[in-house]
């Protein structure tokens, strides 16, 4: 079964009840981060865990995975935003190469920056320099951030199989992709 192709989605204008940050995202730099970010990847990623957004992972997790992720550095250093790239292998049923984005979060006072949106896009083009035919994610928000850059929701059988059977069924996450 093959996956649908997603409609192009206009960009979205700044939320009109998010305070005007400080730092605009175009101060911020996109990197790849280093394990020696995982501390500040772990504690970024606190706040969206104890609402729920994000599963709990151990520490040791960011430390062995930091590779995976992009993060959204600001002009005194310090990380505002991260999502994780890995790369799954083969789809379900037609054998292309995915990715996975997860621990998608962006600092609250940074929020409605369009930092979340440059890394996506940041995330997007190392799919495409990584040769993925898709990326995949799961959500337990609306998703919209990942509608706007052309996820479209899919059935979870159509994602890399390991990924797909990680994931709680507690958790009623919705499977979004995006063909590359």
């Amino acid at each position: 079964m093959a996956m649908p192709r997603p409609a192009t989605m206009p960009p979205r204008a700044p939320h009109p009840h998010c305070p005007s940050p400080a730092v605009s995202a175009a101060a911020f730099s996109v990197r790849s981060a280093h394990p020696r970010d995982a501390a500040e990847l772990a504690a970024l990623s606190q706040p969206f865990v104890r609402s729920g957004a994000l599963r709990p992972r151990p520490f040791h997790l960011y430390a062995q995975h930091a590779t995976d992720f992009l993060v959204a550095e600001g002009p005194d250093g310090a990380l505002d935003g991260c999502l994780a790239l890995r790369v799954q292998g083969a789809a379900a049923h037609d054998g292309r190469s995915a990715g996975v984005v997860y621990n998608f979060c962006v600092a609250h006072r940074r929020q409605g920056s369009g930092v979340g949106a440059r890394l996506l896009a940041a995330a997007l083009a190392e799919g495409l320099s990584r040769s993925l035919d898709a990326l995949f994610t799961a959500t337990t928000g609306s998703g919209r951030l990942f509608l706007r850059h052309g996820f479209t929701p899919v059935p979870a059988d159509l994602a890399p199989a390991a990924w797909a059977r990680s994931l709680d069924p507690r958790r009623n996450a919705q499977v979004l992709a995006r063909v590359l």
